[in-house]
């Protein structure tokens, strides 16, 4: 097996949630990446970003984590930088723009890695196709989060193929590897404050009893999880309960706008009057801990196509709370019958929303709409939930066993610590591929990248001809009463853009050595020598002179 470390492409969306704001995502980012530093067993981190000020950030919670193992920034202007690292993990499952970025060194140049995270929306559902038809080869790789998401992403790739046949008769390279590894979390961080636990419990009113069930996620009715068929239940569980135990939900989370707000607190009001129901600041890391810490039963109950992986009930068991969650995704693998109750979800059958599909993918509804209607048609079994929550409510020990066996399961299988080894292993497995290839990796010519032509090339019928410059001499002209080249770009200001063909100084060195050939002139090739430079440079420089009248051609 080969190498066993992979450049981070890091980009702040992709792992800050506290500067970019909280989802799934980047909550699962920011925790991969802790707990790489922490575990990975390499000789050095590569960051591959636009910038080596990008990874400051993550260069000072290196020393934190793992003081003495250098982090190194490679550009992804020069991806082979990150050598002799020869792989590269993207936060995301649609790595086609680094597989076309890869193409003109080679598609075995080095692997890609990608993740599943929301599987559901259109960006990504168009960009398995996009990546069916990028240079990816069989040594790359998309790391499916669960069993449930692998057999989604096998469903969509069977499509996509059956249409690449049908309409190119396109003769398909191997698929990318599908493995199956979690995410993880750092359990440590969810060990229970005892005291904290007990200042929520009295904040909710709850008796020594009465048993508090949380939840921690996003509070969106139509992208999460719809909360009154809980509500329904839980009020049903408490009228079998009677008045000498009381139950209480208490959601954390935020909101993204007051319409989700009213659906949970009316819904709440209305629904389930005798039970009691609080909304904690999911956004506060107190209120995440002090929940964990007071709650006795952590549910899940998940009925919507946004949720992929399920990380949330992972922290509640590392926290020692029984689990009762939707058999759904992620937590078909994570929640076993020992650690608490999975319970049973239905939908329809593929053609009773294939209207709804189409009606997203031509524009038609918005992406709340497509999950929210995908939602509507989910049934989480009422009996089944109410019988559950009456088990758990009436059995302490249940409770308390489930809960040490959930403690113990998260820290043997879900520490990041068991997860990066497993990673890493996929990295190495790749490795191995990719040098084993009996097939010659693709290469492309770097202006010929069918996504991404050079613009020149790509609109060469526009203008007039190509410049050449083979037989050429350059001269300047006079600039008397005139600007020079240097007042020249800063009138033009190219920095307003952030982009410029070429730096100030490079652009003066070059004019002056054409300046200095006199009479004669200046060519390309004596130029590039003299200066050092690449020839295509030179020619970069020359057009611009050119355009601006600073030098004529002889």
């Amino acid at each position: 097996m080969g190498p066993r470390n992979a450049a981070i492409w890091y980009a702040q969306d992709g792992f800050d949630p506290a500067a970019k704001g909280i989802n799934g995502r980047r909550v699962a980012g920011e925790s991969f990446l802790k707990g790489f530093l922490r575990h990975a067993e390499v000789d050095e981190f590569v960051l591959l970003s636009k910038l080596p000020e990008d990874v400051e950030p993550v260069r000072a919670l290196a020393d934190e984590l793992r003081p003495g193992v250098p982090l190194r920034h490679a550009s992804l202007m020069r991806p082979t930088s990150i050598s002799p690292v020869s792989a590269v993990f993207y936060p995301s499952p649609n790595f086609a723009t680094e597989a076309w970025r890869r193409a003109p060194y080679g598609t075995g140049a080095y692997a890609l890695t990608g993740i599943t995270h929301t599987t559901s929306t259109q960006a990504v559902m168009e960009g398995w196709l996009n990546l069916r038809v990028s240079p990816v080869a069989e040594w790359d790789a998309v790391i499916c989060t669960s069993q449930s998401v692998q057999a989604s992403v096998r469903y969509q790739l069977d499509l996509i193929d059956t249409h690449l046949k049908r309409q190119l008769d396109a003769n398909l390279r191997p698929r990318p590897m599908l493995p199956v590894i979690p995410l993880g979390i750092h359990c440590a961080d969810f060990v229970p404050d005892v005291a904290a636990g007990k200042a929520l419990r009295a904040r909710l009113g709850a008796g020594e009893t009465d048993v508090v069930f949380t939840t921690i996620a996003r509070l969106t009715p139509h992208e999460k999880f719809d909360p009154l068929p809980i509500y329904l239940a839980m009020q049903a569980a408490q009228k079998k309960l009677g008045a000498g135990q009381k139950l209480h939900v208490a959601f954390c989370g935020v909101f993204r706008e007051e319409y989700s707000r009213k659906v949970f607190e009316e819904g709440a009001r209305r629904l389930m009057p005798d039970v009691g129901f609080a909304l904690l600041d999911g956004a506060n890391a107190a209120e995440r801990k002090a929940v964990l810490s007071g709650a006795d039963v952590f549910m899940f109950l998940i009925d919507n196509i946004q949720e992929t992986f399920g990380l949330a009930p992972l922290e509640g068991m590392a926290a020692g709370l029984p689990l009762l969650v939707s058999d759904w995704d992620g937590m078909k693998d994570t929640v076993t019958p020992d650690v608490g109750f999975r319970i049973t979800s239905r939908t329809l059958p593929g053609p009773h929303l294939a209207q709804e599909a189409l009606r997203y993918q031509g524009g038609y509804d918005s992406y709340v709409q497509y999950c929210s209607i995908a939602s509507a048609m989910t049934e989480i079994d009422m009996g089944e939930l109410t019988a559950r929550i009456v088990d758990l409510a009436q059995n302490p020990g249940l409770r308390r066993k489930m809960g040490a066996a959930g403690q113990a399961r998260a820290r043997a299988l879900y520490d990041w610590s068991r997860i990066i080894p497993q990673m890493q292993d996929l990295w190495g497995e790749q490795e191995a591929r990719r040098t084993a290839a009996e097939a010659r990796p693709a290469r492309y010519a770097a202006d010929a990248l069918p996504i991404a032509p050079s613009p020149t090339g790509l609109f060469g019928s526009y203008p007039t001809g190509f410049a050449s410059f083979a037989e050429v001499a350059l001269v300047a002209r006079d600039l008397t009463g005139r600007l020079g080249p240097a007042e020249t770009m800063d009138l033009r200001d190219y920095a307003g853009v952030k982009r410029v063909f070429a730096p100030k100084a490079q652009v003066l060195a070059v004019f002056q050595a054409i300046e200095g050939a006199g009479a004669l002139g200046a060519r390309i090739a004596p130029l590039a020598t003299g200066l050092g430079v690449p020839p295509h440079v030179i020619e970069r420089i020359a057009m611009w002179l050119l355009k601006y009248d600073f030098i004529r051609r002889m």
